[in-house]
This record gives structure tokens, C-alpha cells and sequence, in this order.
């Protein structure tokens, strides 16, 4: 079942908690961006590299900040924070399906497992041994949960996510399709001949309003749980590794990988294709630029970045072969220092 919503300006103004200029009685059916908009559309201006679409734009409203309100002359809704203004807006405007209780006849729920009245257990998901799943829950299609997973009230599940045993998830939490968590750690230990696989027997607890991208993997931990705090968001197609810990609000952008045992603090920024080696800390407030690599400990809150920009290729050549003469000119370079010395 899907949403059909329609709202006055007026009605907005006050849901969104903004100043409203303009006619209050217009109508409002869907967002759009300033180029695509037409009538019955709200619009946002957050950038302003966009301010000189205003004039054109055709939304029958726009969210706007009071600096930039004269450049438009259509109705306005007037707030400080535009782009936030808009994802609250989106909310709103949801289109997701609206899953009803119940459970599907080909879904299978072990008879010990305590499911709330108002669960949505979607066809052929599999529930195991001695699950507790809270109030409001959605379970998609194909999904698999594993003996004794807790799920807090509000969680939802998209089709073939896999959840392994001892997993536990806080409040609304959502994970996307055919993301697995708490499958084993990446851990064996080399006996001289062979590697002995080390059982992961910690578990991965998620605590409240976390999402999780979709093909995203988390390890559980080999003794002690792996972590994920309070709001972290998580990118598709990320790899996080067994025992680390990742701090409250932290964002974690598509195809980052972090080695096992690395804690990352709070509100930080891990770039897209960015990665961090094994057992290293990264301390609160820290971004990391797309496709870096963190090979020891952050301490200290900023800005870190590695690898080189992008270049023609011609000029790339050039260069490596200047990266590998690099240790041979600091060589010649020091016994230069050193004769200028003597002299």
C-alpha cells in the first residue's frame, strides 16, 4: 500500500515549523528540485550555486533562506536551515509502502521465537529460535534472523537482509537489501602449515536510529561485541569489520572498508572508498576524504586526506616515475647538506 498525500502551504508552514509568505490555501502533492518542479510541487534553495534558477523555476512554492527570499517571487517558506527543512519535508512525502501486520503464510517463525502483535513478517523470511522483535517492526521479504536476535520497537528489515544469531538492535533501526550482519570476523591464526579459524564468539549490538546501507557487511566480534552507536549512518557497500566501534552520528560513506578492532569516535566522516588498517583509533569530530587510507591512530579532531588528486594520464606517468626516484634524491640531497657544511 502506498501514500496519497496532498497538503495546504498553511498546513506545511506548521508541520515543518517555518515562517509561511505567501498563499496558505496552495496546494502541495510532492518535492522536486528548482529545474523540475512544476505546480503543486515544493522546491528547496540550500546551495546557492542554484540561486539563478529561481527565477525559472515553476515549484508552486520553495523552501528558502531570508537572505536569498527577493530572488523569488512565488510563495515562500522561509527557514535558516533549508536543506534540513527538506529532509524533514521528505518525511512528510514518504512513498515507501505501508506494510501491514501479520505474518506471511511461507514465512517460518520458530515457535519459541516472541513476535509484537503489530510485527509485518513478509514472504518466505525465516525466523529462528528464541528471537524477541519489537512493536512496529517490519521484516521484508527473504529475510533471515538468526537465533536470539533482540529488535528494539520500529526496526525495518528490506528484502534478504541477513541477521546471524546474537545480534541485537536497538530502536528504529533500518537495514537495506542484502546487507549481513554479525557473520564471522576475519580471524585465523597461521600454525606453520595451515590457518586454524578463530571462532567469533562476541555478537554486534546496534543501538537506536541506525541505518545501514544496502550490501553493507558488519562482523560480530571474536570475544567482545562489535559496536555501532546511537544515529550512525552507514553507506551501502561497507565493510566493517569484527570488534570495532563506531561512534554516535558518525557517517560512513559507500565502499569504505575498516580492518577489525578500530573505534571511531563520534559525529566523524569516513569518505567514500576511504579505509582504515586494524586496531587504530580515530577520535571525535575527524572526516576523512574520499578514498584515503588511515594507517595509524587520528588524535586530534580535523581534516585528513591521502593519495594524490587525479591528472592526465600522460602527466600521471611522468610523475611515478618521480615518486620512485624520491628516496634516491633525498639521499643525494642529504650528502649535499652534509658537504655544503663542511665547507
Amino acid at each position: 500500500m502506498t501514500h496519497n498525500k496532498s497538503y495546504t502551504l498553511a498546513e506545511l508552514a506548521e508541520l515543518l515549523s517555518v515562517e509561511l509568505i505567501g498563499d496558505g490555501d496552495c496546494e502541495i502533492n510532492g518535492l522536486a528540485t528548482l529545474s523540475s518542479a512544476g505546480p503543486g510541487c515544493l522546491s528547496f534553495l540550500s546551495n546557492p550555486t542554484y540561486v539563478n534558477q529561481l527565477a525559472s523555476c515553476k515549484a508552486s512554492a520553495i523552501i528558502i533562506e531570508e537572505k536569498y527570499s527577493q530572488r523569488y517571487s512565488g510563495n515562500k517558506l522561509i527557514s535558516n536551515t533549508p536543506y534540513i527543512c527538506f529532509a524533514r519535508a521528505t518525511q512528510i512525502f514518504s512513498n515507501a509502502p505501508v506494510q501491514k501486520a501479520g505474518i506471511h503464510p511461507s514465512a517460518s517463525v520458530d515457535s519459541t521465537a516472541v513476535l509484537s502483535e503489530s510485527v509485518s513478517v513478509g514472504a518466505n523470511a525465516v525466523i529462528e529460535a528464541n528471537v524477541v522483535i519489537g512493536d512496529g517492526c517490519v521484516i521484508g521479504s527473504g529475510c533471515s534472523i538468526g537465533e536470539s536476535v533482540i529488535m528494539g520497537a520500529g526496526c525495518a528489515l528490506h528484502s534478504n537482509v541477513t541477521l546471524y544469531h546474537a545480534v541485537t538492535l536497538g530502536s528504529n533501526v533500518t537495514i537495506h537489501s542484502g546487507a549481513v550482519i554479525g557473520a564471522d570476523g576475519f580471524g585465523f591464526a597461521f600454525d606453520g602449515d595451515k590457518s586454524i579459524k578463530i571462532h567469533q564468539l562476541g555478537g554486534v549490538d546496534i543501538a537506536d536510529d541506525v541505518e545501514i546501507g544496502a550490501g553493507t557487511t558488519i562482523d560480530r566480534g571474536a570475544l567482545d561485541d562489535t559496536i555501532i552507536e546511537q544515529g550512525v549512518k552507514i553507506d551501502n557497500q561497507v565493510q566493517i569489520g569484527h570488534n570495532c566501534k563506531i561512534g554516535a552520528h558518525t557517517i560512513i560513506c559507500g565502499c569504505a572498508g575498516l580492518a577489525g578492532s578500530v573505534t571511531i569516535g563520534s559525529y566523524c566522516i569516513m569518505g567514500g572508498g576511504s579505509g582504515a588498517v586494524g586496531h587504530i583509533t580515530i577520535v571525535d569530530k575527524v572526516q576523512v576524504s574520499a578514498m584515503s587510507l588511515v594507517s595509524k591512530s587520528i588524535l586530534e579532531a580535523g581534516t585528513y586526506s591521502s593519495g594524490t588528486m587525479h591528472m592526465k594520464t600522460s602527466l600521471w606517468k611522468r610523475n611515478i616515475v618521480r615518486f620512485q626516484q624520491l628516496d634516491s634524491i633525498a639521499k643525494r640531497l642529504k650528502e649535499l647538506e652534509k658537504s655544503t657544511d663542511k665547507q
